[in-house]
């Protein structure tokens, strides 16, 4: 059994950065794909980013390409979510996910294809 467990999320102004963590139990978290995403009041989980299990690859949706980064260390079964130049339409409860498909090549994005998530935590970007 998987499990994530996300923290980090806080009440943030506009501008300004945050990074949300998500640890995983599992002994071949280095073989999983991990993918970021979010969900905001009344909207479809949408894809943020996602990094292959080496770290090598990494993917990003074009509503934050630039001001996201997704970072991972193996040795701590953690992967990271560095969010900058942060945007009230940011606001949502962001999840992580474990994609089974390890594969540098194919950064996969649509929610189905994810197969352990966590339980989210809330991030609320001010004006």
């Amino acid at each position: 059994q998987v499990q994530l467990v996300e923290s980090g999320g806080k009440l943030v102004q506009a501008g300004g950065s945050l990074r949300l963590s998500c640890a995983a139990s599992g002994r071949t978290f280095s073989s999983w794909t991990m993918g970021w995403f979010r969900q905001a009041p009344g909207k479809e989980r949408e894809f943020v980013g996602g990094i292959s299990g080496s770290g090598s690859s990494t993917r990003y949706a074009d509503s934050v390409k630039g001001r996201f980064t997704i970072s991972r260390d193996n040795a701590k079964n953690t992967v990271y979510l560095q969010m900058n130049s942060l945007k009230p339409e940011d606001t949502a409860v962001y999840y992580c996910a474990v994609d089974l498909l390890n594969s540098p090549s194919v950064m996969r994005t649509r929610t189905f294809e994810y197969r352990y998530w966590g339980q989210g935590t809330q991030v609320t970007v001010s004006s």
